[in-house]
């Protein structure tokens, strides 16, 4: 047992305060690693907040993690001391069920282990994130991190970028497609660099035009702005995909409209409410998916951080110290980042 310093909130309307743990020794296939970086996601949010009703306070939120590897168990193999490596949103699933068995642990069928308020499957302590010093983690659930890119941009791609690099991959963006990326924030400029980089003709759907000098530069080939109708009847019937990062309620049908036979609005972004329901014919007749995607599993995390390190991607961020995050909170609600908030966890150490 090692003392952790941490971050956490304690009920759902007070500011994150300093919160002291005791990591667990390292079990025979751990990794202990000494957290750097940890990317701040809108999920924290909602949970610490309890916008989604199933928050154990305290809560310790964090899954977007890079640290480096301080001691490992005994049966380690996948990293030494002294690696760089990385956590996402899972540490643990049963790992015996069909979706576990084809890699896709995010969808165990007795559901995956949060890297934070959730259960661990051994001890049944919960579990607590990477707004943390120290983490301690089975190494089944950790990646290696492509020496190339910078530590702290790499941090959120455990979400943001997997979040989006998942359902392109599953639905064949690339030369020849037309994606669509709805919405210009954390997810959405990982899906708008992803996309380009896999030779997709990329089209970004947002309200604001003042993002669309960003967006070209992310890698946008073209900007519609969602409020002008002329704009959007222009791509009528012509997308192959749409990647709908948007996590506030909203009217699907436009996007349906756009797509071509056969093409696919999957959603990614989690708003508190549900969005309406479409419209049954615009999904009927023209063979049209509605479908939703969750993060991606573990080797297909490490596909996609090697895929990044190939094209030297990392997510646009903006580093602050732990001691502001309840600041950054209230600025991530007005969308106040370009385009993610990391965590230098030395801040805490010091």
């Amino acid at each position: 047992m090692s003392t952790t310093y941490a971050y956490a909130a304690t009920d759902a309307s007070a500011p994150l305060v300093p919160f002291d743990l005791e990591r667990r020794a390292p079990r025979a296939h751990d990794v202990q690693m000494d957290v750097l970086f940890c990317g701040v996601c809108h999920s924290d949010l909602h949970q610490a907040r309890n916008e989604w009703k199933n928050t154990i306070y305290p809560l310790v939120p964090g899954h977007e993690i890079v640290g480096r590897v301080s001691a490992v168990g005994p049966n380690v193999t996948k990293h030494k001391v002294g690696d760089l490596v990385a956590v996402g949103c899972m540490v643990d699933s049963c790992r015996t069920c069909a979706n576990c068995a084809e890699g896709l642990e995010q969808y165990c069928e007795s559901g995956f282990v949060g890297t934070y308020n959730a259960m661990d499957r051994v001890d049944g302590r919960v579990t607590y994130g990477g707004y943390s010093t120290q983490l301690v983690v089975d190494e089944a659930f950790t990646l290696h991190v492509p020496a190339s890119l910078d530590p702290a941009g790499v941090a959120p791609l455990l979400c943001a970028g997997i979040t989006t690099y998942s359902p392109l991959r599953t639905w064949g963006a690339g030369p020849g497609k037309k994606v669509g990326i709805v919405g210009l924030g954390g997810l959405g400029h990982m899906g708008v660099k992803l996309a380009h980089a896999m030779g997709a003709h990329v089209v970004l759907f947002t309200t604001s035009p003042s993002k669309i000098e960003d967006a070209k530069r992310l890698g946008a080939d073209e900007v519609v702005i969602l409020k002008n109708p002329e704009e959007m009847e222009a791509h009528a019937n012509s997308f192959d995909l749409f990647i709908n990062t948007v996590a506030a309620q909203h009217d699907l049908n436009p996007f349906l409209s756009l797509l071509k036979r056969d093409g696919t609005l999957t959603l990614v972004g989690v708003p508190e409410h549900d969005h309406p329901s479409p419209q049954v014919f615009n999904l009927i007749l023209k063979r049209r998916r509605l479908a939703g995607s969750l993060i991606g599993g573990v080797a297909e995390t490490q596909e996609m951080l090697d895929f990044c390190g190939r094209y030297g991607i990392t997510s646009d961020i903006e580093v602050i110290p732990m001691q502001k995050i309840n600041e950054a909170y209230e600025r991530m609600l007005k969308s106040d980042v370009k385009y993610r908030f990391v965590v230098d966890m030395d801040s805490l150490r010091k």
